[in-house]
């Protein structure tokens, strides 16, 4: 038991000479104005810095969370089954027919046409 708490004791000893260490020999400027320019590579923008963001690319990468997430909540449904297998369909049925409602909407509202 004594093992144990002298360890951790080091432990956090050590932790904290390091953090105080990291502190001390760290170079810190409030204001580098660099670093605070919109361009992260420290050159003066000669033209706007912000693009034109394209629509079609954010709906994309939307509809790309959105299955990807429905990929993770759809991958404990054979598990789920083991336990309850009636709840665990309904539930999976009315999980995929709120994603099937969605998927028609964004088809109904030209999210998925790509050149419009």
């Amino acid at each position: 038991m004594k093992s144990i708490l002298l360890m951790s004791i080091l432990t956090m000893t050590i932790m904290l000479f390091l953090i105080m260490l990291s502190f001390m020999l760290s170079k810190k400027i409030k204001y580098d104005k660099e670093k605070n320019s919109p361009i992260e590579c420290g050159m003066n923008p000669i033209s706007l810095t912000r693009i034109p963001f394209s629509m079609q690319f954010f709906l994309l990468a939307i509809i790309f969370i959105i299955f990807d997430i429905e990929i993770a909540i759809l991958m404990p449904i054979p598990i789920m089954m083991f336990y309850n297998i009636f709840i665990s369909f309904f539930m999976v049925l009315i999980f995929l027919i709120i994603l099937m409602l969605g998927l028609f909407y964004e088809w109904y509202n030209n999210a998925l046409n790509w050149a419009i």
